[in-house]
């Protein structure tokens, strides 16, 4: 996801995001610990777009 994107997202849609990236990561995390694969490329994927998002969502409580 691109940061321009998440910028025109309010607090609340970025909190659902984030919530949502999170299961995405647990559900990726579950079929590999089972052996089912998946794409390990969206690990670093995901996990990035949670460190944008908390990032942003940082930034605005600071101002």
């Amino acid at each position: 996801m691109k940061v321009k994107e998440l910028r025109d997202m309010s607090d609340a849609v970025l909190g659902e995001e984030l919530l949502k990236i999170r299961r995405k990561q647990f559900n990726l995390l579950m079929q590999s610990a089972s052996g089912q694969g998946g794409r390990p490329d969206q690990r670093g994927k995901m996990r990035k777009d949670i460190a944008r998002i908390k990032t942003l969502l940082q930034e605005r409580s600071d101002t």
